[in-house]
């Protein structure tokens, strides 16, 4: 037996060793510094005022188009020939383990029944399921390789939107914001619009966590007046109404004059002058009344399967027309996408909902010479497997799914990845949740390495350590 060596250490080794560290932790303060001096210098009386970008931004606002519940990629831009060859067969042994939300792993695979060409001089493919979406694939970039970390749509939902699946981080928009600012001082910079109540997790998917307040998303309501308590009582006078306002800001600039550190206070100035811009600006941007009969059809709204997105799509392209910097819309809030049974009826209605004012949206940004500076994404939490869940459902997938960008500094036309011959797992340039925001701010002008904010020792970003631009995806 080897007798255990014994290291004998003097109290100069000690010493020099432990030297040693102190310049690293110098230095790593230096490093931190620098990092922190990018970050952008907010006015708090304010914070929405447009800022500079780290570089030349390819698109001035977002609108993302988020199908709740897990919109199926092989059944819409990820054809799988060999799925419908083995169908009803289990998964080949080589793909090991797969574990899933529902235990699906080991079920037979499912066939496609949709139909699958190629369209536009880029030869993309979509499915029957999407025929408007498939006259503007030329202007849209097809990620089939995208995979995330979360099996549930409440984790999953919330890396989507924040970059993690555990709650407490700022969301995506809160992030653009942030450093962005917005060029409309009239409006909100952050919008949201869902089709049917909340999405799982609810408003933290537009929450600013520990960014400032003034940074979270404002959610606009789809009748009515957009937000709730916009309007003044018939019998306060506007005269009377600024006075009070003018009141209440003075007291709170002389409240937060001893509490510096709290964006709360500056934040609650922000919004009651912002609302009472609001209160003129906002309803005439979400009046559908002045647009075309044309115009309103070409998103579908006379059709009583897509009105009501059709509607909210038609609201996105007003809103960031005036400026607003953040869109995000949900289609099927709830996880109505879900289809863990009866796939062909759950998607033949929500495709419904959604083909015909997706591609409107897309088709009206690039005639009004908007595309170009206005980054559109289109997609969910995950994919669904090629396995099959009960009879005819399938389970969710965040091993490998498919999502579109348009606009914005993307290069039109292309298909970006793969997932293998299933539609499992992807297997070719694969596209990180973290990559994707990655790539997000940097067609907006940031660097996602420095847009970032000093908490608790360090400097947290939107990526938290990961993510990287997908340069196959700019133009």
């Amino acid at each position: 037996m080897i007798p255990h060596k014994v290291w004998a250490t003097t109290r100069r080794d000690f010493l020099t060793r432990a030297g040693l560290g102190f310049g690293g932790l110098a230095l790593s303060a230096l490093i931190a510094g620098e990092t922190r001096a990018d970050s952008p210098e907010i006015d708090p009386l304010k914070p929405l005022s447009p800022r500079a970008t780290h570089f030349p931004a390819r698109a001035k606002s977002c609108i993302f188009l988020f199908m709740e519940g897990g919109p199926s990629h092989v059944d819409l831009f990820d054809p799988k020939p060999e799925l419908t060859r083995c169908a009803g067969k289990p998964l080949p042994p080589s793909f090991g383990k797969v574990f899933t939300s529902m235990g699906v792993g080991g079920n037979n695979l499912l066939a496609s029944k949709r139909k699958f060409q190629q369209h536009g001089e880029s030869g993309t493919w979509v499915s029957d399921w999407y025929p408007n979406i498939a006259e503007v694939v030329d202007d849209i970039a097809v990620v089939r390789s995208c995979w995330a970390d979360g099996v549930n749509h409440v984790g999953s939902v919330c890396q989507m939107n924040t970059g993690s699946i555990l709650a407490g981080r700022p969301s995506l928009g809160a992030w653009v914001t942030y450093g962005l600012g917005t060029e409309n001082q009239d409006l909100p910079a952050f919008v949201v619009m869902t089709d049917s109540g909340d999405p799982y997790g609810g408003p933290r998917n537009w929450g600013n966590a520990w960014l400032p307040a003034t940074f979270q998303g404002t959610p606009f309501r789809k009748d009515g007046s957009p937000i709730l308590f916009l309007e003044p009582p018939g019998s306060v006078t506007p005269d009377r109404q600024k006075s009070k306002l003018d009141l209440i800001a003075d007291l709170d600039r002389l409240h937060a004059t001893t509490r510096a550190d709290d964006s709360r206070l500056a934040a609650r100035v922000a919004a009651y002058e912002l609302a009472y811009r609001m209160q003129s600006k906002a309803p005439e941007a979400v009046d559908l009344g002045p647009e075309t009969a044309e115009t309103k059809s070409l998103y579908g709204l006379d059709d009583p399967r897509c009105k009501e997105f059709g509607a909210m799509c038609l609201r996105a392209r007003r809103l960031v027309e005036r400026g607003v910097r953040f869109v995000q819309l949900y289609c099927g809030s709830g996880s109505q996408w879900d289809a863990h049974s009866d796939l062909e009826g759950n998607h033949t209605r929500l495709c419904a909902r959604s083909d015909r004012p997706v591609a409107g949206l897309i088709k009206d940004l690039k005639r009004r010479g908007l595309l170009d500076d206005t980054l559109v994404l289109w997609g969910g939490e995950f994919g669904r497997t090629p396995m099959t869940e009960g009879t005819n459902g399938r389970d969710h997938n965040p091993y490998g799914f498919s999502m579109f960008l348009a606009g914005g500094g993307i290069k039109p036309g292309v298909t970006v990845g793969a997932t293998d011959e299933f539609g499992l797992k992807a297997v070719e340039d694969k596209v990180h949740v973290h990559d994707l925001h990655a790539t997000m701010l940097h067609l907006l002008g940031l660097d996602h390495k420095r847009l970032t904010f000093f908490r608790d020792g360090r400097d947290e970003r939107l990526t938290i350590n990961g993510g990287k631009v997908v340069e196959n995806l700019l133009a």
